[in-house]
């Protein structure tokens, strides 16, 4: 009675008709996955590549929102590369850049055997190294120690105190410098009012590296810190909670925690300030090059200066400003193959 209703195939067909339509549902559900595995790609892990234009269409607005800065980057960065060709030729401004002659790498001959040259780079290196030992870490420890501050107001206030000298501009900085530490300074005056020799740090040549580091350092460290709050802000706080109640202390808990946080963030500074190895600034050594002398003063900046606008050899200065650009590029790719050794993403990674 209970087979009556079947219906047997030839001898050996084991397939009835529930079985035939269970393996119709997983041929479908085979076809289906692997049209799903076709437009997800081999590993069925990411979704297909969007067409260029589809893609345009969905992000229109933002890539609107970046033309401006796209358009400034564009015409006061890559355009004016295109100048550098004065650096391979006898250029003058009066004939222009098609009829100058061409002479080759002459310039750089000329630049590489200049004393000048080599004097203004070594001074260059020398506070670039100084300012990045005892400069660089101030903003790291100042971000800790305001991070460490319960009190939000009190917090906001001390962040406005270490943020407003990086507004001043460097002539007020280095005049605040001078009424402080120069030979008729507050300083000075307050050890002759007790019987002692004043001292005159503003024009002496053996402490000018210690003089532009304390500038520095008061001027900018705190608006460095901006960057390394942001990080500190996305450190997971469970961690300090689980830590606390491990035991560990406040120490223990920015060695274990906070420092391997701000890590990433600070070897990719760090890239980005060896690039600029060769820019320790301009106006900030212009301004004391007199004071202090030449010898003591003289950064690539104003090398570039003083031998192309005082005294009209642009093709000269062009050839020093391609050596510095090219040596900083140099050094941001060491640097970041570096930071590929050690495990870090630094400023790119090839995928």
């Amino acid at each position: 009675m209970l087979r009556k209703g079947l219906r047997t195939g030839p001898a050996g067909d084991l397939t009835s008709p529930a079985e035939t339509g269970t393996t119709n549902n997983v041929r479908n559900t085979t076809s289906k996955a692997s049209r799903n595995g076709r437009k997800t790609g081999k590993s069925g892990q990411s979704p297909a590549r969007r067409p260029l234009a589809s893609r345009l269409r969905r992000d229109w607005p933002l890539l609107l929102m970046t033309l401006p800065a796209a358009g400034l980057l564009l015409l006061f960065h890559y355009v004016p590369l295109l100048g550098n060709i004065i650096a391979f030729q006898d250029y003058s401004p009066y004939v222009g850049f098609k009829d100058s002659p061409f002479i080759g790498f002459s310039n750089f001959q000329w630049l590489l055997q200049d004393e000048s040259f080599w004097d203004a780079t070594l001074n260059t290196l020398s506070i670039t190294t100084f300012q990045l030992v005892f400069y660089f870490p101030v903003p790291i420890a100042l971000a800790i120690l305001l991070d460490s501050v319960v009190r939000p107001r009190l917090r906001l206030i001390m962040q406005g105190i270490v943020y407003m000298p990086h507004f001043f501009s460097w002539v007020l900085v280095v005049t605040l410098f001078q009424q402080m530490l120069g030979g008729a300074g507050l300083i000075s005056q307050i050890l002759r009012d007790h019987g002692h020799k004043g001292i005159e740090l503003m024009t002496n040549p053996d402490t000018f590296l210690l003089l532009v580091t304390a500038e520095t350092v008061w001027k900018d460290a705190g608006w460095g810190t901006i960057i390394f709050l942001a990080a500190l802000a996305a450190i997971d706080q469970h961690l300090y909670e689980a830590a606390a109640v491990d035991g560990a202390s406040r120490w223990k808990r920015i060695w274990h925690i906070t420092l391997p946080g701000l890590r990433p963030v600070v070897i990719l500074l760090l890239i980005l300030r060896l690039g600029e190895a060769l820019n320790v600034g301009f106006e900030q050594f212009f301004l004391q090059r007199d004071a202090v002398g030449r010898e003591a003063a003289e950064v690539l900046d104003t090398f570039v200066y003083w031998r192309t606008l005082t005294t009209g050899e642009w093709s000269y200065g062009a050839a020093a400003g391609l050596v510095k650009g090219l040596v900083g590029l140099l050094l941001i790719l060491v640097a970041n193959k570096v930071a590929h050794r050690f495990g870090e993403q630094g400023i790119y990674k090839r995928s």
